[in-house]
């Protein structure tokens, strides 16, 4: 029984901590509802309740990073939407 007490407790605090570098590593345009620096007194005060708030409700899902166009079998892309001849630029 201590095994799992000491497994959640582990798993909750690799939560804050993964929210907290969240918070702190995401850009301004990616926040919802209260500005950067509020989310980071809520995650930091909060602890657990925080940082699942945090994941929740408070950044946007935009997918990450930017993805290149999706190519179509038989369609050409000009160059400058090409990820291939970006890359090799």
């Amino acid at each position: 029984m201590i095994k799992i007490d000491a497994l959640l407790v582990f798993l909750g605090i690799g939560l804050q901590i993964y929210a907290l570098f969240d918070v702190a590593r995401a850009p301004q345009e990616n926040f919802t509802k209260w500005p950067k620096w509020a989310w980071l007194i809520i995650v930091i005060l909060f602890g657990l309740i925080g940082s699942l708030v945090w994941i929740m409700s408070g950044r946007k899902n935009n997918g990450g990073t930017p993805r290149a166009p999706r190519r179509r079998p038989g369609r050409d892309l000009p160059p400058d939407d090409n990820p291939d001849f970006l890359r090799n630029l």
